[in-house]
């Protein structure tokens, strides 16, 4: 797929969600697979693979880190990277502070490009609300042109209707997202078949 130009001006910002890759706490999901190690050696590839195709897109971004101080993560990271403390709360709370226009992604993905990411970007520009559906029923991103906290208030986070839901609440206020490419996560053991390179 050819990469898209860049969106004329700077674009709607990209909010990378990333926690530390600490052992035992991060991906607990894999760990009955690759054991604590493992699973956080494979969550730090995945946030640096992600943080590299947030970079390419040449969109403005932030990490909104939790997990450890943002001093730690501009060790692993880089000290250029804007760090900012995801906050106290649920997932929906910590994602609702990052102020529209926004484009909205985690680091589960190991397909994700910039060109996706441009994709989002390009039909912000027309459109009130863009999804990037997951394969598990959740989604990969979400970008709203304008803050709509009910997007994120009581969600069920980790099932497989939080993409149904999100939309169903988007269509309550008479939007209809933009639908992107459907892309998988790498959450649990029985997704690492389709990335064997992740963890060789």
């Amino acid at each position: 797929m050819a990469l898209l130009h860049p969106v004329s001006g700077p674009g709607p910002g990209i909010a990378l969600f990333a926690r530390y890759p600490t052992p035992g706490v991060a991906k607990t999901r894999l760990i009955p697979a690759l054991g604590e190690e493992g699973a956080a050696a494979l969550h730090r590839k995945l946030v640096e693979l992600t943080l590299a195709a947030v970079r390419d897109s040449g969109l403005p971004f932030e990490v909104r880190v939790t997990g450890a101080s943002p001093a730690a993560f501009a060790a692993w990271l880089g000290d250029t990277v804007s760090l900012v403390p995801q906050g106290d709360g649920d997932l929906g709370a910590r994602l609702a502070r990052v102020e529209a226009p926004m484009l909205l992604i985690g680091s589960d993905c190991p397909d994700l490009t910039p060109t996706h990411l441009l994709a989002a970007a390009r039909r912000l520009e027309t459109s009130a609300a863009v999804i990037g559906p997951a394969g598990d029923g959740g989604y990969w991103l979400l970008g709203l042109a304008h803050a709509l906290p009910e997007c994120f208030q009581a969600m069920p986070w980790g099932t497989d209707t939080v993409a149904a839901e999100t939309r169903a609440r988007l269509a309550a206020v008479g939007i209809t997202p933009v639908e992107l490419d459907t892309l998988h996560d790498c959450d649990r053991p029985e997704d690492l078949a389709r990335w064997p390179w992740l963890t060789a």
